[in-house]
């Protein structure tokens, strides 16, 4: 009869702790959650890489056995918390959100594998980042130029020329390429062509369309061209760009002017 207690008594105690560990780890996962939210929002790259690899951590040692299916579904999910998020905050609207979402569940669709699943996290961190900073409103102290490179965001698929900008901000194509350069440390030349190379790593990474046509979808002359210049920032071919998803996206920083 003791013997039988005892064994009750070691069975609650047992069944005690792994209810004190779940709860442990459910609290862990959701201050994570929050934590890496805030970090993509906040544009912090490596360190939101960081937490979501802790939280696929968590979800292996919760779920042994079909551990990359509940992170191929936990990182559809993220990607629906951030799109959402997105929408709320009119940093996409509708539709782009509904294409940023889908574009997030093709990746991990089409990529993940038992083997690469912190990568593909990493891709993910990567890609929100992207569509973060390229929606971040420009905060220089000169208006003209925050305008025109908001109208460059805007307008970056169609053939952008300096005469015509300038023309449409109403001052000469002199002044203006003075006081963009001065403002952004680039040309606007090379900022039209710096906005167009940003643009067109995610149809590389994320659609199949041939790269003569993404070329031309951005107006470079040629794919030779395009080739040389993309080459050029990024490190890497437009080929290999598409190929390698452990590759950063190049984006280009445009110089703080505290002191102008």
């Amino acid at each position: 009869m003791t013997g039988k207690k005892t064994e009750v008594v070691s069975l609650e105690l047992i069944s005690a702790a792994e209810k004190e560990n779940s709860t442990k780890e459910a609290k862990t996962f959701f201050q994570l959650e929050e934590l890496l939210l805030k970090q993509i929002f906040h544009l912090e790259r490596e360190q939101a890489r960081n937490t979501l690899r802790e939280i696929q951590y968590i979800l292996s040692l919760h779920t042994p056995g079909f551990s990359v299916k509940v992170i191929h579904y936990y990182f559809i999910v993220l990607s629906s918390l951030v799109a959402r998020r997105l929408k709320k905050e009119s940093i996409l609207n509708e539709e782009n959100a509904f294409t940023f979402s889908g574009t997030c569940i093709g990746l991990v669709e089409e990529n993940l594998t038992a083997g690469n699943a912190p990568e593909i996290g990493d891709e993910l961190i990567e890609f929100f980042h992207y569509v973060l900073k390229e929606k971040e409103a420009p905060a220089l102290s000169h208006e003209t130029v925050n305008g025109v490179i908001k109208y460059i965001h805007e307008n970056v698929e169609k053939q952008l020329i300096v005469e015509e900008i300038a023309k449409l901000f109403n001052v000469s194509t002199s002044h203006l390429s003075r006081i963009f350069r001065e403002y952004t440390g680039v040309t606007l030349v090379e900022f039209i062509t710096i906005r167009k190379i940003e643009e067109v790593q995610y149809y590389l990474r994320f659609t199949d369309q041939k790269i003569a046509e993404i070329a031309e979808r951005f107006h470079f002359c040629n794919q030779s061209y395009f080739t040389r210049v993309f080459k050029k920032y990024t490190g890497l071919t437009p080929r290999r760009f598409r190929k390698d998803l452990n590759g950063n996206y190049f984006q280009f920083e445009v110089k703080k002017d505290d002191s102008l």
